[in-house]
């Protein structure tokens, strides 16, 4: 494969368009420890933010690898043509570069550890583990109609709490609630595409909530996981922040448009500028999160 043809494919394979759910967690979480602890060390930020971006990149590409063989992104995919479904690397190949990208997961959270001890340590292995276990292994989590939970969790919870704790040792309530918000707005990415791709999951035995349920309960989900992520934002006027609670304002206008557009568009490669719009509303969140913090 041409050097021009394989950094292609590599870009394509780490769907850069899906990053903001692994950049995201670590910069609001950055920005939360920064506005509770007036500091911030910008070694173990980085180290953190590129630790989470290796383990998403290595879970998506195991993901391709998986789901090719299977059969999931074959002909009749309508979202983004994938490596191993369409031939263009074999399974062997995707499942290498996944290992490279949880190889550099290793490599920065080994600062982590050293710098928090064991406590990353639970953090990281399961962490690890759930990049191929997400597809892959004897439970895959996406074929139970488990991704929006391990979304919730992992790109939620353990990744703000997980960045908070980095900075200031602590596990301060603020966290779960921030945790909260960008675990559901993280999920909604995944919703959709599993609610564009329900039918042809369904024939290769993806069980995810769009094939388990319909397309009805699925599209309730997604309103369901906007609406919550948004009301979530009254939390901050509890927590003595109530100006963080602005950041719900693009979750309800560029939500209204993901939830119109679920319920009115056919599913297929259409979808796909709402998968785009859910990067926006996420992106958004963190940066009217990032801009209280900093000017008020």
């Amino acid at each position: 494969m041409k050097s021009r043809t394989l950094r292609k494919a590599l870009i394509s394979g780490a769907r850069p368009k899906t990053l903001a759910a692994g950049i995201v967690p670590v910069w609001a979480g950055g920005v939360l420890a920064w506005k509770l602890s007036g500091s911030i060390d910008w070694w173990l930020l980085i180290c953190t933010l590129l630790g989470a971006l290796c383990i998403q990149i290595a879970t998506n590409f195991f993901n391709d690898a998986v789901d090719g063989k299977k059969g999931a992104d074959g002909e009749r995919r309508t979202g983004p043509k994938r490596l191993t479904g369409t031939g263009e690397m074999s399974f062997g190949q995707v499942m290498g570069l996944g290992a490279v990208f949880l190889g550099g997961a290793v490599f920065f959270g080994a600062f982590l550890v050293m710098e928090r001890g064991w406590v990353m340590l639970v953090i990281g292995l399961p962490s690890l583990f759930l990049a191929y276990g997400y597809t892959g292994g004897p439970f895959p989590l996406a074929y139970r109609g488990l991704g929006e939970i391990f979304v919730v969790l992992f790109f939620g919870f353990v990744a703000v709490m997980g960045t908070v704790f980095i900075q200031t040792g602590g596990w301060p309530v603020e966290a779960i609630l921030l945790g909260g918000q960008i675990g559901l707005l993280s999920a909604v990415l995944i919703s959709v595409n599993n609610f564009r791709d329900r039918e042809g999951d369904a024939l290769v035995g993806k069980r995810t909530l769009a094939v388990r349920f319909g397309p009805k309960v699925a599209a309730g989900v997604i309103w369901l996981e906007i609406k919550v992520a948004a009301l979530l934002g009254i939390g901050w006027l509890v927590m003595g922040y109530p100006l963080f609670g602005l950041a719900s304002l693009p979750v309800f206008v560029i939500g209204m448009r993901i939830i119109w557009g679920v319920l009115t568009l056919p599913a297929d490669a259409r979808m796909n500028r709402l998968l785009a719009l859910g990067s926006v509303e996420l992106v958004l969140f963190a940066g009217v999160f990032h801009a209280v913090a900093v000017f008020f």
